[in-house]
């Protein structure tokens, strides 16, 4: 299982920036990047950051670009 997810945030101390989750074999990694010309760095997720990721994982079930089965593991994931 290999997935990627990708949004923008706000934060109002460090202004917007990018996240992007990626989920390979079982392994979580988050990382964010701030500017176009900043390299990516690996971030501890919030508990909105984790409600995001669910959210848009959800929204990708119904039209079938990850099972019910990767869904499953996203939400495994998150309690560990």
């Amino acid at each position: 299982m290999s997935i990627e997810f990708g949004w923008w945030a706000k934060d109002p101390e460090a202004g917007k920036f990018q996240i992007n989750v990626a989920i390979h074999g079982g392994n979580i990694t988050w990382q964010r990047k701030q500017g176009h010309y900043n390299s990516w760095e690996d971030f501890p997720p919030t508990e909105d950051d984790w409600d995001k990721l669910i959210g848009e994982a959800e929204r990708r079930v119904p039209r079938r670009l990850i099972s019910t089965k990767q869904f499953e593991d996203i939400k495994r994931l998150r309690e560990k």
